[in-house]
């Protein structure tokens, strides 16, 4: 069995570019390959166009989360069957540039691309505790054709950072843009922070983690922060919910201790939110995910959102989740991966079939960024709750 497994991932290594039978799956990074140590912090978004956009951190010199990290992207203009050569959206020398999260302004076809930077020398922990050489900041630039080429990245710290917070993220993973109610048209980016808390116990001192969100209700050409959600969450996502009236749901990486993702709402276009809850059937190992409406509501069909996580208690176990809810039950679709795997990102093709790309591997979830996509048949498996 081991042999074979081995045997398998050497033929992703050197095809690259082939799929992989019924998963339709592939290595889309390699870890050491092109001059980087690491690829992480997997992002997928369907441009406008139809194009898929594969975005991650490309860690020239470990796989920690501080140093020398640039942000890559692969396009594909054929569902993923073939992928153009890896193009650099942003080198900032030795300095770390981090954390992608795109959102797709379906009114002006523009896609923004928030980041955050810091000093490449600062590590998480100094500057959670104030005293690293530099603090986090926030970035943005975009592209109007598709993804091909990129401004050059935009400092928005000023209007989407409260100065008092340490740690600073964006996503990662994708934005929205909200399709109904009094905000509709709102570009709405999921975030987190650290903060000061006397009870906190985040990097042994006297802080915690909170999320929130940025927005633009411009076209993207200002930015401001929105409400946050506290305490102990960070990593999140988010999605529209089918009240008609623009509700949010916030998926959110959980420090609670009790092995579950934590979720939080909206229902005033993100200026507030509800205390984060536990959501029961998704179990997770404090890791990032991602969330996705495929469906809404019509007469013939019940709505859908898809969820993507190491659903185990330690990173490993990918699997693929429905929910016909509104994100109150979920109903488990696919494993993808049974071994190590932990950061995903969901996205949907035109024709309907469901776009992932996960951090796996056989001994380490840092290996591979593999890419996968599902046929829309499985949908017509999703019995409504």
């Amino acid at each position: 069995m081991k042999t074979t497994v081995y045997a398998c991932l050497l033929w992703m290594l050197f095809f690259p570019k082939m799929l992989l039978g019924q998963h339709d799956s592939m290595v889309l990074f390699n870890a050491g390959a092109d001059g980087y140590r690491s690829y992480r912090i997997p992002v997928l978004l369907t441009a406008p166009n139809g194009h898929l956009l594969a975005f991650c951190e490309g860690r020239k010199e470990s796989a920690a989360d501080a140093g020398d990290i640039d942000i890559l992207l692969k396009r594909s203009a054929d569902g993923g069957l073939t992928w153009s050569a890896t193009q650099v959206v942003w080198d900032d020398n030795a300095h770390t540039c981090g954390n992608p999260c795109p959102v797709v302004d379906a009114a002006t076809g523009t896609i923004w691309l928030l980041l955050t930077r810091n000093d490449g020398l600062d590590k998480e922990h100094d500057i959670i505790h104030k005293t690293a050489t530099h603090t986090r900041t926030v970035r943005i630039c975009k592209s109007d054709d598709n993804g091909a080429t990129w401004s050059k990245p935009d400092d928005i710290t000023a209007t989407t950072k409260d100065p008092s917070w340490g740690w600073y993220a964006t996503g990662p993973g994708i934005g929205i843009q909200l399709q109904h109610g009094p905000h509709k048209g709102r570009l709405v980016v999921p975030c987190d922070h650290s903060y000061d808390d006397s009870s906190g116990h985040v990097a042994k001192g006297p802080y915690e983690y909170g999320s929130h969100i940025i927005y633009s209700d411009d076209h993207g050409k200002s930015w401001q922060r929105g409400g946050n959600i506290h305490p102990k969450v960070n990593e999140c996502q988010l999605t529209e919910l089918a009240d008609g009236q623009g509700g949010l749901l916030m998926n959110l990486r959980s420090y609670f201790g009790r092995g579950l993702r934590s979720q939080s709402v909206s229902h005033d276009g993100g200026f507030s939110w509800s205390a984060p809850a536990d959501v029961p059937s998704l179990t997770d190992p404090i890791c990032q995910a991602s969330i996705i409406r495929y469906r809404w509501p019509s007469r013939k069909h019940s709505g859908i959102l898809l969820f993507l996580n190491p659903s185990s208690d330690k990173r490993m176990n990918m699997t693929l989740k429905a929910s016909t809810d509104d994100g109150h039950s979920w109903q488990p679709l696919r494993v993808l991966h049974a071994g190590p795997a932990a950061y995903s990102s969901l996205a949907i093709l035109p024709n309907g079939d469901i776009a992932c790309l996960y951090e796996a591997g056989d001994k380490s979830a840092y290996s591979h960024l593999i890419f996968q996509k599902i046929n829309k048949k499985i949908i017509s498996h999703i019995h409504q709750q």
